[in-house]
């Protein structure tokens, strides 16, 4: 995970790359999410937490200032959030997607696995990179 933490955060530690980001205080959304390991490829239930533009997860649920996050991903890098029971053959699972990397996660319901993929979804457009406002084009003005 460590070098695909790098590659997206371009840190040499990158859980120490917050950004000044409040983790604690105010989350977009948070919960418990069942998380596939980079190297080896167990399952690992963590507590995620979703806040301007970064995926955090924890080991724990109780987040304070002094916490310190096992990952984060910064949402600008991901280029998809989508269903993949169908890849993994589990129930409530979901990928996230960058260039280089796809990461997998189970939720503990459809509802849940709906609302983190329309969280990270909003996050994604919110904080991408790729479209700039001088950049959109508005198809219904008359030029």
């Amino acid at each position: 995970m460590a070098s695909l933490l790098r590659a997206l955060t371009g840190s040499a530690q990158p859980t120490d790359d917050y950004d000044g980001v409040d983790f604690w205080s105010n989350p977009e959304r948070t919960g418990w999410l069942t998380k596939q390991g980079e190297y080896i490829k167990t399952w690992r239930r963590r507590w995620f937490v979703l806040k301007q533009g970064k995926l955090f997860w924890f080991k724990e649920s109780t987040i304070t200032r002094a916490s310190r996050p096992r990952g984060v991903v910064p949402v600008a890098s991901c280029l998809t959030v989508k269903g993949a029971e169908d890849v993994l053959n589990k129930q409530f699972a979901f990928e996230l997607s960058t260039r280089s990397e796809t990461m997998y996660f189970i939720a503990d319901s459809e509802k849940e696995k709906e609302d983190w993929i329309n969280s990270i979804g909003r996050s994604i457009v919110q904080h991408s990179r790729s479209v700039t406002v001088n950049e959109v084009v508005d198809y219904d003005s008359k030029q």
